[in-house]
């Protein structure tokens, strides 16, 4: 499936591409993804469409059966990687949960700009892609997901969610399709 349109007032969320995330092994190549989440967020630059960077500290307080130390992470863990080229103009968003928009004042930010869809890329496409996405869709955003600027570390959990899940929460598109529908947004 192609997405079909993209509204005025989309912004693109780019999901924990941060240097202790991007290092992980993955089922796809992450310097692919992170590339293409750069030029989608080159495109988003140059149509003065906001570009929101969401990077995890942290994890929910509650109990689970993985566990989770983020104490013994590097200092430089939750950076962004330097491809993204983050400007002065994104937005910076932390998170303590899988979503971007629990807790994090994401939702506010975008209706206060008017934002009615969001292209969502990033890591992990089960966890945070997918909350992230869950989330724009019950808030009421149209929601595209950009399928090659995105990885999981398990590929059966990221074809789940691509084939499974996402069709039920909005449309997918590659990066380059992503960018023809901002250029024909553009005239």
């Amino acid at each position: 499936m192609t997405a079909t349109a993209l509204d005025k007032e989309t912004a693109l969320i780019v999901v924990d591409l941060q240097k202790g995330i991007v290092g992980l092994p993955m089922a796809h190549p992450t310097n692919a993804v992170v590339a293409h989440a750069a030029r989608l967020a080159a495109a988003f630059r140059a149509q003065a469409l906001p570009v929101v960077l969401v990077t995890v500290h942290g994890g929910a307080p509650g109990r689970t059966e993985q566990s989770r130390n983020f104490a013994d992470r590097p200092s430089d863990w939750d950076q962004l990687v330097p491809e993204l080229a983050a400007q002065p103009g994104d937005y910076r968003i932390g998170k303590r949960t899988w979503g971007a928009f629990t807790a994090t004042g994401l939702e506010g930010l975008l209706r206060v700009r008017g934002i009615t869809q969001v292209v969502i890329a990033g890591i992990a496409t089960s966890i945070g892609v997918e909350s992230t996405a869950r989330q724009a869709h019950e808030l009421g955003f149209h929601v595209t997901l950009a399928l090659d600027a995105m990885t999981d570390m398990s590929r059966e959990a990221h074809d789940n969610s691509v084939q499974r899940i996402f069709p039920r929460l909005g449309e997918t598109a590659t990066t380059e399709e992503v960018i023809a529908l901002l250029a024909q947004r553009a005239r």
